[in-house]
């Protein structure tokens, strides 16, 4: 029964942090020279303000952000392994179980490949899920596609650290 429990908070906790943004970035993306801004660039600030939307959202466990940025075929590997969908990820979220008190990203690194990026980052939270503790620290990556002019998830995995 506590395994279960255990295994359900880790699986709402990924479905929240596959939604979860990001403060910095390379160094490029928040300190661009003046007059040399690429199209690169532009698409970094771009990936950065979505990651940081996202972990405003997953702090106010704003369901709709998901909706809107999780492509249909999103799909997430949690910490455990297991498969979550963007239906999974959503309801998660709307459930009201999962409770963020603090998040910090650091170690960010943007990727661009024409239109996806990939982002690396360290994510160590604090929260609750069931009145279980899951806070502690996370490496994850998110795969993000440009399609018809707007940014969606396509693939997260997150892996606990020590």
């Amino acid at each position: 029964m506590i395994k279960a429990l255990v295994n359900s908070a880790l699986v709402l906790l990924f479905g929240t942090l596959s939604a979860l943004p990001a403060f910095s970035a390379q160094h490029i993306a928040l300190h661009p020279r003046q007059g040399t801004d690429s199209p690169e660039q532009a698409i970094i600030r771009e990936i950065v303000d979505m990651e940081r939307q996202s972990k405003e959202a997953s702090l106010r466990r704003d369901s709709d952000f998901s909706l809107r940025t999780l492509a249909e075929d999103y799909v997430a590997i949690t910490p455990l392994g297991q498969v979550t969908t963007k239906q999974e990820t959503i309801s998660a979220r709307r459930s009201g179980q999962l409770r963020y008190e603090a998040m910090n990203i650091t170690d960010m690194v943007v990727r661009v490949y024409g239109d996806m990026a990939v982002v690396t980052a360290r994510a160590d939270v604090k929260g609750h899920q069931l009145g279980e503790d899951f806070s502690g620290p996370y490496r994850y990556t998110r795969v993000w596609v440009r399609r018809n002019g707007q940014w969606q998830t396509v693939s997260y995995q997150a892996t606990v650290t020590q």
